[in-house]
């Protein structure tokens, strides 16, 4: 296991000078001067504009400033955003507020929709079933901004049960709740009919039938065996998506006003802000990378039959 978990970080290393490399290319290579938000609405003076392309690198050919950026990077130097704060300070407070979003996501999507999918692949071919079925295919045929609109109105406006945006620049989780279940109707419909699916697949495989015929219970039959070789598929979606709920939240967090890593992100771009954007896809790589390393871990976890040797 050990040697498998430093094969894999050994792995990343290419992964993460590759991504970087091509997200700095592409951010610097836009048309454009990237100095001309540093003065505002105003142009900078020529030489404002000299110190920031040389602070930047801007007249260095692009491999020699990329090489010069992860010289930073190495030091955790993310560089200046475009009103002169750090980078990694930004980053630091907008991923922990996205990052307790997408955390509450992941929990409503895990314990709903894995619940819904057992009981609908218990109950196969019964009313539960197809209510469930119709309900997951309502929530994927509607739009992630309509049902914010949707929850805005109801849940905050008309029963007052939760705030209707959120104010705070540390905001709480009862705060974050209403914007993260509506983050999480998406995936949660998936992960119910992927558990559905491949639960309902297992309960007919020769193993669980001869698992009853030894005397286990239906409860433990489905608990110990089928359910954990059914969430393989499911752990690995989720593992996906949380990345990309991390990078991915634009439309809710500007629904709900929630300062976080996809409204930066976003914003980043419009202000041609080269380093705010090329450190906030530096870290969601990184995430990325960590999160997918976990799912494989898990994989072992679930069905020892896997080995990571």
């Amino acid at each position: 296991m050990g040697k498998y978990v430093v094969r894999r970080f050994l792995q990343m290393i290419p992964v993460i000078l590759g991504t970087t490399f091509i997200i700095y290319a592409m951010v610097f290579a836009l048309p454009g001067d990237p100095s001309a938000g540093k003065c505002g609405d105003r142009a900078c003076p020529p030489a404002v504009v000299k110190q920031i392309r040389e602070e930047y690198n801007l007249d260095d050919p692009l491999p020699v400033a990329y090489v010069k950026y992860l010289g930073k990077l190495a030091t955790g130097d993310l560089g200046e955003n475009t009103y002169g704060v750090p980078v990694m300070k930004d980053l630091a407070q907008r991923y922990q507020i996205t990052g307790k979003l997408a955390l509450m996501a992941i929990a409503i999507e895990a314990v709903i929709g894995i619940a819904a999918g057992v009981l609908a692949a218990i109950k196969k071919g019964s009313f539960l079933d197809s209510l469930v079925l119709v309900s997951t295919l309502v929530v994927i045929s509607i739009p992630v901004f309509v049902l914010g609109v949707l929850a805005q109105y109801y849940l905050g406006v008309k029963w007052g049960l939760f705030p209707v945006t959120v104010t705070s620049k540390n905001p709480s989780i009862y705060q974050l709740a209403m914007p993260a279940l509506v983050l999480a109707s998406l995936s949660m419909a998936y992960v119910t009919r992927l558990t559905r699916t491949n639960l309902a697949e297992n309960l007919r495989a020769d193993y669980v039938r001869t698992a009853k015929a030894k005397g286990l219970t239906q409860r433990r039959a489905i608990g110990l065996h089928a359910l954990r070789n059914s969430m393989i598929p499911v752990i690995t979606f989720m593992g996906f998506d949380f990345g990309a709920l991390l990078g991915g939240a634009i439309v809710t967090e500007r629904i709900f006003n929630i300062q976080g890593i996809g409204g930066y992100i976003f914003q980043s771009i419009n202000h041609r802000d080269g380093f705010a954007v090329v450190g906030a896809v530096t870290a969601l790589v990184i995430v990325y990378l960590i999160v997918n390393l976990i799912v494989d871990l898990l994989y072992g976890v679930l069905d020892p039959r896997i080995s990571h040797d």
